[in-house]
């Protein structure tokens, strides 16, 4: 294995990992805004009423998106391993 397919190899993990992360991340930061902003405007300062809503969107986002997810997981891997013969040399 030449180091520029390595280099592929882990640029291709990392942005499958990127793009598998981001809509959790995005659910969790828009779920943060929201309930910072319900804080500030009822000053509530209890660290339980921030993670739980948290908690549940990041739940329920993984229960919507884990379809999606896991169809792009396999279509990695099935590539990864299809093109295995690059990569034994």
């Amino acid at each position: 294995m030449t180091t520029q397919a390595a280099v592929d190899l882990f640029h291709q993990a990392l942005m499958t990992t990127f793009w598998l992360g981001m809509p959790l991340l995005t659910l969790g930061l828009c779920a943060g805004v929201i309930i910072s902003l319900i804080q500030i405007v009822t000053s509530i300062q209890d660290n339980s009423f921030a993670a739980v809503p948290k908690l549940v969107t990041f739940f329920f986002g993984l229960l919507i998106l884990l379809p999606w997810m896991t169809a792009k997981l396999v279509s990695y891997t099935a590539a990864l391993f299809g093109d295995f013969s690059r990569y034994a040399h």
